[in-house]
C-alpha cells in the first residue's frame, strides 16, 4: 500500500466549511439552540482502506458514511485520518494530529498492513492497546473496526491475530466491528484489480453495513454527554 497525503488538503476545506456553517447558524434566530445541537464530529484513524486509495476522496469510506448517516438525518462529520501505508504503530503516532480535530467519535481501522507483512501480532495489540488508552484518556467514545490476516500465513498466526480486537474491545470496553472488510474482502466487483483496495462500490458497502454500528456509538456518546 503506497503512501498518499491528498486527504489533507479536503479536511482543512471541510473546517472551513463548518466553521462558517457554524456561525451562521448563530447569527440566525434560535442560533443558541442550533449551536447547543451542534454537529457530531468523528474521526476515523487508518491506513488507504480509510484514505481511500484508487477512488476519488468523495467515494472513500468516510465520505460514504458520513453521506448515510446524513441521509438518516443525523448531522454528523466524519474527517478522514487515513494514511496510506500506515502500521498500527505509525498511526499510533498521528493521535495528536488526529485530536486535533477535536472529534467527539474515533473510529479505529488499523492493522491491516501490520496484517499484510506479517508482523508481530504481539506488536499490533501494543500498539493498539496504546491507541485505546489515549483515547479513553481524552474521553472520546471509540469504535475499533477489526481486520483478519491473510489465510496462507497458517493457522497459529491467524489466530493470534484475528483475535486481537475482540481482546482489545473487552479490555478497553469499547465497541468492535469485527471485520472492517466484512461482506467487500475477496469480491471482485467490490475490489479494485489489486484485491485488496474497495472500489467505489466497495467502500459504499463497507459504509452501509458499518452505519447501525456506529449509530450505537453515537447513542452511547448521546448518552454519556448529553450531545454536548
Amino acid at each position: 500500500m503506497h503512501r498518499r497525503y491528498g486527504v489533507f488538503p479536503a479536511s482543512v476545506n471541510r473546517r472551513v466549511l463548518i466553521l462558517g456553517t457554524v456561525g451562521l447558524a448563530a447569527a440566525l434566530p434560535g442560533g443558541a439552540s442550533a449551536q447547543a445541537r451542534r454537529q457530531i464530529r468523528i474521526a476515523m484513524l487508518g491506513d488507504s482502506l480509510t484514505a481511500g486509495l484508487g477512488v476519488k476522496a468523495a467515494e472513500a469510506v468516510p465520505s460514504r458514511l458520513e453521506s448515510r448517516l446524513r441521509a438518516q438525518d443525523i448531522d454528523v462529520v466524519i474527517f478522514n485520518h487515513g494514511v496510506s501505508g500506515d502500521t498500527t504503530e505509525a498511526g499510533s503516532q498521528r493521535i495528536d494530529w488526529m485530536m486535533s480535530d477535536s472529534p467527539d467519535i474515533v473510529i479505529v481501522a488499523l492493522g491491516a498492513n501490520d496484517a499484510l507483512r506479517a508482523l508481530d501480532p504481539q506488536l499490533a495489540e501494543k500498539n493498539l492497546d496504546e491507541i485505546l488508552t489515549r483515547l479513553a484518556s481524552a474521553k472520546v467514545e471509540i469504535l475499533l473496526a477489526g481486520m483478519l490476516a491473510p489465510r496462507n500465513y497458517g493457522a497459529d498466526y491467524t489466530k493470534v491475530f484475528d483475535g486481537i480486537y475482540a481482546r482489545l474491545a473487552a479490555k478497553h470496553n469499547v465497541t468492535l466491528y469485527p471485520f472492517l472488510l466484512e461482506g467487500v474482502a475477496m469480491d471482485p466487483a467490490l475490489n479494485q484489480p489489486d484485491m485488496i483496495h474497495p472500489n467505489a462500490r466497495g467502500a459504499d458497502a463497507i459504509a452501509t453495513r458499518m452505519v447501525p454500528v456506529v449509530r450505537q456509538v453515537i447513542d452511547k456518546w448521546r448518552a454519556r454527554t448529553g450531545g454536548r
